[in-house]
């Protein structure tokens, strides 16, 4: 038995609840056939410990997303290959929030293919359960970009049917929403490490730009910490109780704030000013 084959022994035993189709040998059964092309035999599989090597600079990012390992897959066409990069993640927040991260506005979006999707003639990523798929071609054309937009349609539905967006977003308001703009942040949300589990949208209303946001704190107690760390380093009065607040951010500006159970439901402008749309933490309380 070579390293190779050790070493995928090794991440299965390491993760026993990784679950169907999210193993190195699962996600390339599950690659779709696609006429023309072929699967190579070959997968690579990276960890914490070398997806330095294979994404360099970009690995620090992945980490902080809760990365586990990346799976590595080529279909191959004559002179023609696609790469495919699986990450899988601790969790489908993690996921999103990794996908959400490279998000670009120069490239097209599409719904049918895992929770989001986007991508050009040469480039495919999208997000489905806790696998982030990054798609890459050596060349360009339409029809590599529908090549791609099969292998990702047919893949993603194997991962998770149902992939779509944490389902906590249903609780923004939609009007003024700017498309796009969801994220989920795992730690350091506005420059505060301890502003962990943040889902974000971003809005527009009469030419001004703001944020509405929700840190998970995963319990009441955990939530009163949060804002326990906040107030302490805004050094603000600490003996604050559920409901309403008001933080005296000195980088971010006055930020509104709804503090219910496990939840701190906030917003903030990015002029730093106060936005005047405290309404709208109060919908979002009220969905919750």
């Amino acid at each position: 038995m070579n390293m190779k084959h050790l070493k995928y022994i090794a991440l299965l035993l390491f993760f026993p609840l990784a679950g169907i189709a999210q193993t190195p040998q699962e996600l390339k059964s599950w690659l779709p056939e696609i006429p023309g092309w072929t699967i190579s035999e070959e997968i690579e599989v990276f960890d914490s410990e070398n997806l330095f090597n294979r994404i360099n600079g970009a690995a620090p990012l992945f980490l902080e997303n809760n990365f586990r390992e990346m799976t590595s897959m080529e279909y191959t066409k004559e002179n023609a290959y696609i790469t495919i990069q699986a990450y899988r993640h601790a969790s489908p927040e993690d996921a999103f929030g990794m996908y959400a991260s490279e998000r670009s506005s120069g490239l097209t979006f599409f719904s049918a293919i895992g929770g989001e999707a986007q991508g050009d003639t040469q480039s495919l990523y999208f997000f489905s359960g806790s696998i982030y798929v990054k798609m890459m071609a050596n060349q360009s054309s339409g029809a590599m970009e529908e090549s791609m937009r099969d292998i990702g349609k047919g893949l993603a539905a194997k991962i998770d049917p149902d992939a779509s967006y944490p389902a906590i977003f249903q609780k923004f308001p939609v009007e003024g929403k700017i498309p796009y703009s969801e994220t989920y942040t795992t730690s350091s949300f506005i420059g505060h490490e301890f502003l962990k589990r943040v889902y974000s949208c971003k809005y527009e209303k009469d030419s001004e730009k703001f944020q509405l946001f929700i840190v998970d704190g995963q319990t009441a107690e955990g939530a009163h910490e949060i804002l326990n760390q906040y107030f302490t380093f805004t050094k603000q009065k600490d003996n604050f109780t559920e409901g309403k607040l008001k933080i005296e951010d000195r980088y971010n500006g006055t930020i509104p704030c709804i503090w219910k159970g496990r939840y701190i439901i906030g917003i903030f402008s990015e002029s730093g000013e106060d936005t005047g749309e405290d309404a709208l933490i109060e919908e979002i309380s009220s969905a919750i």
